[in-house]
């Protein structure tokens, strides 16, 4: 009897490699590994093989970077998405775009069935639901990870009896999720959040105290509101990011202890990194302020607190966040320009920005020679922007207090 075949979004860590002997075991199924490449440091050829020896029948490996950075990671930027202010999203992002490949795969291999690692606890076990269902509700997800119920130290040993190779130890119980917008960290000490992160725990950042004493600047370059170049180099935004990764960890930029507060209803500790993205994300916002007015920011705001929200909630493949990004989109036709920012001891700040459609005019801002500022119209202007104020207190200054009628004087 043929055995259905099951389509594995496979990272090569702890959850995923007991996955796949545990799926062969109770669900008599044929296991094919997908790895999708969105930036992750590890060798890819090396989690194939892994996934091989540890039971798969076939694996595949996708490159896509590119694809994960003009598809996600831009229309997140250009909206400047943040959930909760802090986190961009980095995990957030990267499981629309695995899920795409786990249902093209599926489809290929003739597979009913696709499966992740995550717990019944997690985000992420919503995103690719979800995200799988926006894409080909004919397919059925398993999770195994909401099934088994083993904990860490028992996945651990589940792993060492089937002969199934894992980083983690008892000893090192850290789960971490990379990929070029952030690398994220859980579990272990970090479940306490009265306690600072240890050092070990990072990797993409250098200790802020351990920094150079001297500051870095780096320019970027934006057109319609996506990077271009970096330090006037032209280059594709994936490979712009992975090096702003690089150059602002350096400087201790990038980490992130958020109190976040996820889909299922949990509070949650989360360590992130996110040196590129808090950069890039800063220098972005400065540009759209030099080249927006008033009004659109404040209602892009409104805009961006929903697109992070609904990235957070794993509803990218919906209505709603393809008539958002129109919306956004839109707004990014001016924000062309350079932006320069300073890199020292774990800050990334702004130092300098300019744009051919800067609203910004000196000639209207200065206190200096050549102002051109008509000041005697501002009279005026404050009289009629003031009068629904004036006259509202005009009126309250003479009106009669509130009164109730007695018992004896009502009808």
């Amino acid at each position: 009897m043929t055995k259905a075949k099951v389509v594995l979004a496979y990272s090569g860590g702890l959850d995923t490699s007991v996955a796949i002997p545990w799926l062969a075991e109770t669900k008599g199924a044929e296991v094919v590994a997908v790895t999708v490449d969105v930036g992750q440091p590890v060798d890819l050829e090396q989690v194939r093989q892994k996934a091989l020896a540890s039971g798969a029948t076939n694996a595949y490996v996708a490159d896509a970077k590119a694809e994960f950075a003009e598809e996600f990671i831009g229309p997140a930027l250009r909206a400047n998405a943040l959930y909760e202010g802090v986190y961009p999203l980095s995990t957030a992002l990267a499981r629309p775009l695995i899920a795409r490949h786990l249902v093209r795969i599926a489809r290929k291999e003739g597979a009913p069935f696709v499966a992740h690692g995550c717990t019944g606890k997690g985000n992420d076990q919503v995103r690719f639901d979800l995200s799988t269902a926006g894409l080909a509700p004919e397919l059925e997800v398993i999770a195994p990870a909401r099934e088994w119920a083993m904990t860490r130290e028992e996945e651990i040993g589940y792993a060492a009896a089937h002969g199934v190779a894992v980083d983690a130890t008892k000893s090192s119980p850290y789960s971490t999720d990379e990929n070029l917008w952030g690398r994220s960290v859980e579990c272990g000490i970090l479940e306490d959040p009265a306690v600072e992160p240890p050092e070990e725990v990072y990797g993409w950042t250098r200790s802020p105290a351990e920094a150079p004493d001297a500051p870095e600047y780096v320019t970027i370059t934006f057109e319609r509101g996506t990077p271009v170049a970096l330090g006037g180099r032209r280059t594709p935004l994936h490979g712009l990011i992975a090096e702003l990764n690089r150059t602002a960890g350096a400087h201790g930029v990038g980490r992130i202890d958020h109190l976040e507060s996820r889909v299922v209803g949990i509070k949650s500790r989360e360590v992130y990194e996110c040196p590129a993205a808090l950069v890039l994300l800063a220098a972005h916002q400065a540009l759209e302020a030099l080249v927006l007015p008033r009004d659109l920011l404040d209602f892009k705001h409104g805009v961006e607190q929903r697109y992070a929200q609904l990235i957070y909630d794993g509803l990218w493949f919906t209505p709603l966040r393809e008539a958002l990004d129109a919306f956004v989109t839109a707004t990014q036709e001016r924000v062309l320009g350079e932006v320069a920012v300073k890199l020292f001891k774990g800050s990334a700040r702004v130092s300098g920005r300019r744009s051919p459609n800067a609203l910004y005019q000196a000639a209207l801002a200065t206190y200096s020679t050549g102002d051109q500022y008509r000041r005697q119209m501002a009279e005026g202007f404050i009289y009629v922007w003031g009068l629904p104020a004036r006259t509202w207190a005009a009126i309250g200054a003479r009106a009669a207090p509130p009164r109730i009628a007695s018992a004896a004087q009502r009808p």
